[in-house]
């Protein structure tokens, strides 16, 4: 549903830091893969079974991320991914990273429906959308 917030809980741990103590960067875009595919599975969507029986996959198409603030060692964060658009073959999300209240990364995600075989675009089928909206 367009505008439901999904939230997805995370603790950091010392694997995720820097020799400092401070997430290292690319370590948020993991988060939010992990989240992404927590909301798919909050509609009840499982992607291997979309690959494996229609040869579909969701690829991260395009992604802005801005970093207000870091995240440290032993924080407890929360991913907040919201469905902003449902287009035929791309979705695009908000995802953002809390501390608290305190807003810590903010991204836009596009996302694409490929052919696992071809890895070429197509179309998300419409039973899929229905589950997004009507969640």
């Amino acid at each position: 549903m367009v505008g439901r917030v999904h939230h997805w809980p995370i603790r950091i741990y010392y694997e995720d830091t820097d020799s400092g103590g401070v997430v290292y960067h690319s370590n948020y875009l993991k988060f939010m893969e992990r989240a992404r595919t927590e909301w798919l599975r909050d509609f009840k969507i499982d992607q291997k079974t979309l690959k494996d029986n229609l040869n579909l996959m969701f690829v991260v198409h395009e992604i802005d991320i801005k970093f207000n603030r870091p995240a440290v060692f032993n924080d407890e964060v929360e991913v907040q991914t919201t469905l902003e658009h449902f287009g035929s073959v791309k979705i695009e999300l908000e995802q953002k990273i809390f501390r608290s209240s305190e807003l810590l990364i903010e991204s836009h995600v596009v996302v694409a429906a490929v052919n696992s075989i071809s890895m070429k675009p197509m179309r998300i089928p419409n039973d899929i959308q229905l589950l997004m909206e009507n969640k």
